[in-house]
């Protein structure tokens, strides 16, 4: 009987993990697609799919379209069907039509990307992660020529480490600690871009004498005690992002975002409780849901858990009578990955997120 049972329990384990992974097709997704300029295969996958981060399994077995990132505009895509009945991207033969006159036009050679910076930096903020320990080694502001605390640009800051002269350095303010929910572990500091500046003279410490920075751009005030890190050091990212759904076990939760607002939406700049430690990578999808609000049974019939008593409440396991469904919401895209929190662009939202938003694969 138990082997039974099992046996029954794994069978719907295994039709629910092939569920999850099954290509859905949308209702209005055309035969075939001619490629423009400007598209990738996330944006392609999307006029087919209802999962585009399912995108791998579109362009599977197929020998024309070996590898993905060389479609180039005004190629023809065509949609087909395995034996299986599973759709699949195949690049389409064109046909010829002959004419008294021949035009001959060279393809774009501009091969189609999943998705390319250019499309993401204008929302990308260069904020940073550090953890105590780090922002314990950096460099960091401790004067101006003008004597003044918090300065402008167009004036000239005194460090104390020694710089290499003509590197430009980006100047950054620490701001407040990210406590993972789950563990209230101090997952680091957001430390954010406040300006940038290049350095004019080294300095030598070890005479006690310091580096000087001219200020040549300045987003905020800039203090004593900010800190200085090589641009190249916190602003590089890939050219092209590979999107690919977030590993099958990754959950977590949004635990921060750069404008400390209380709800963002579509490219806002979100922090998540996970990173390298837990096997996430840039470019990763993840979906964001949020849990329905509780409902306690009362005497005068159901009663969301914030307006009723506190009696009630506490009659309740976990404040609510019922498990309440988590409803999908988004998703973000993983583009910068420290060891245990992670940086997400908001690709899509149906309703403003918010703090401990849970995030997990799609």
């Amino acid at each position: 009987m138990l082997i039974r049972i099992f046996s029954l329990i794994l069978g719907i384990i295994m039709s629910v993990s092939l569920l999850a992974d099954e290509l859905v097709l949308k209702p209005n997704a055309p035969k075939s697609y001619i490629v423009k300029k400007g598209d990738t295969l996330w944006d392609i996958s999307g006029i087919f799919l209802n999962q585009p981060w399912l995108w791998p399994k579109l362009w599977r077995l197929n020998p024309e379209i070996n590898n993905p990132h060389l479609i180039y505009p005004g190629d023809e895509l065509r949609l087909v069907f395995d034996a299986q009945g599973q759709p699949m991207l195949v690049r389409g033969k064109p046909e010829l039509k002959w004419s008294p006159k021949i035009r001959a036009q060279l393809k774009d050679q501009n091969p189609v990307s999943t998705l390319p910076l250019h499309v993401i930096a204008p929302y990308i903020r260069y904020d940073s992660v550090k953890t105590l320990v780090e922002l314990g080694n950096l460099p960091y502001i401790i004067g101006s020529d003008e004597g003044h605390k918090s300065s402008l640009d167009g004036f000239k800051v005194y460090v104390n480490s020694d710089l290499t002269v003509g590197q430009s350095y980006g100047i950054f303010h620490k701001g407040d600690a990210i406590i993972d929910p789950e563990t209230e572990e101090n997952l680091g500091y957001n430390i954010k871009l406040v300006g940038t500046g290049k350095a004019l003279q080294s300095g030598d410490m070890s005479k006690k004498q310091p580096s000087t920075i001219y200020i040549d751009d300045a987003k905020q005030e800039i203090r004593s005690g900010a800190y200085v890190v090589p641009v190249n050091d916190e602003q590089q990212y890939p050219s092209v992002f590979t999107m690919q759904a977030g590993a099958k076990n990754t959950q977590g939760l949004i635990v921060s975002s750069v404008t400390q607002l209380r709800e963002f939406a579509k490219f806002d700049v979100v922090m998540i409780n996970r990173g390298e430690s837990q096997s996430v990578h840039a470019g990763d999808v993840l979906t964001v849901s949020r849990k329905s609000p509780s409902v306690v049974d009362t005497d005068s019939g159901p009663q969301y858990s914030s307006d009723t008593s506190r009696w009630n409440r506490m009659a309740s396991d976990n404040n609510s009578d019922y498990d309440m469904p988590a409803e999908e919401l988004g998703q973000v895209m993983i583009f910068k990955v420290y060891d245990k929190v992670s940086m997400a662009l908001i690709l899509h939202s149906e309703k403003s997120l918010r703090v401990l938003d849970g995030v997990a694969a799609p």
